[in-house]
């Protein structure tokens, strides 16, 4: 998310009496080769991401009957990300043309990357917290969390309220703005932050990179480690022929999070430091370069996600395995004649059946 204006004046040189000429405006727009990249990378992340998390949001409707906390906390952070991997195409096109779509959608659009990244991060945590509970303090909480199940729900309803409870203010300061391109000699519209008096521009250009960085990640990372090395420390100490095997993936999660996450928090941290102090015009040219690829490698995390906390799984395998077989069976009924498509049914729900049969696992991320 941008905090700054298309089109900023910058000093290169000192004023030194009311003659000189004055400061020179900044032409921040990238240029078409970086914008046509960034549109291919947002494009293959928006496909990878699409059919990722609708395998897990198919496989938790259709394909598990037993769901477990985690399941719960797995579907939800599938459907965040879906929501935001669908608004992306036109998040690109906002970034790369004149905004058509009126003020209502303009807010929607902005607001789904800030319920995206507070929802889906939160629900991390939630996912870590609960297999802190499940290995670390397994013995004190034996048999009491198949009845808790209802409270991964309730706690995923308070994690999207809170999530947009967080985005008012993006929801309320977002407008569609007429920007003039002065190189180009043409006006444009863009959906983008907007404020009517400076004091509050400074407030909330701080206030909204911070809460995403203080909650949307220092929190959940700060969960993350937590949990995840009180598990390793267990595992490691437990005579598991698989605890090899897991202690690698829980550090997979880990690295991954940090990797996609860290370095566009990091950038934007700085980037907000320096919003109200003299920049030189190249200087922001590279930081805004910078924030947009470390920016793209946040989208990342949307589409890496079900690898991690899914495909990674056997039981999910099974899963996406049957979800296959029974793709081809039904594509077969449309394609054959009607003879062989009454044989052909007979075979995909008899696979169907047996995919039900196999949902007494008791999660597929294991």
């Amino acid at each position: 998310m941008d905090y700054t204006e298309a089109w900023t004046v910058y000093s290169n040189s000192t004023v030194t009496g009311p003659e000189e000429e004055p400061e020179e405006l900044c032409n921040l727009d990238p240029n078409p080769v970086e914008a046509i990249t960034q549109t291919y990378i947002h494009g293959i992340i928006c496909a990878f991401g699409l059919i990722g998390n609708l395998l897990v949001i198919v496989t938790y409707i259709f394909y598990k009957r037993t769901k477990t906390m985690t399941d719960v906390y797995l579907y939800n952070v599938a459907v965040a990300d879906l929501i935001f991997v669908v608004a992306l195409p036109f998040i690109i096109y906002n970034e790369a043309h004149s905004w058509l779509m009126g003020s209502a959608v303009c807010k929607m659009l902005r607001s789904v990357y800030s319920i995206n990244l507070y929802s889906g991060m939160l629900l991390l945590a939630c996912i870590s917290g609960d297999r802190y509970f499940a290995i670390v303090q397994a013995r004190r909480f034996f048999g009491t969390r198949s009845r808790t199940l209802i409270y991964s729900r309730l706690i995923c309803s308070a994690v999207w309220v809170f999530a947009v409870a967080l985005t008012l203010p993006t929801l309320i300061y977002t407008e569609c703005v007429e920007e003039q391109n002065l190189w180009a000699g043409t006006v444009t519209v863009m959906c983008q932050l907007s404020f009517r008096t400076s004091q509050k521009a400074k407030l909330m250009k701080v206030l909204v990179p911070s809460l995403q960085m203080a909650i949307g990640f220092l929190l959940p990372l700060l969960v993350m480690v937590f949990c995840y090395s009180s598990i390793v420390y267990t595992l490691l100490r437990a005579h598991s022929t698989q605890r090899h095997k897991a202690v690698r993936v829980i550090l997979a999660v880990v690295v991954v999070f940090i990797v996609c996450q860290l370095p566009y928090n990091v950038v934007l941290l700085d980037h907000t430091l320096s919003l109200f102090k003299e920049r030189s015009c190249d200087a922001e040219k590279l930081k805004l370069k910078v924030l947009a690829i470390c920016r793209s490698i946040a989208y990342l995390h949307c589409c890496l996600n079900p690898i991690l906390y899914a495909f990674i799984g056997v039981k999910f395998r099974s899963h996406f395995q049957q979800i296959m077989v029974d793709l081809w069976c039904f594509s077969k009924k449309y394609i054959y004649s009607s003879r062989a498509s009454r044989a052909t049914t007979e075979v995909c729900i008899s696979g169907f059946k047996t995919s039900d049969a196999s949902n007494n696992m008791s999660s597929f991320t294991a």
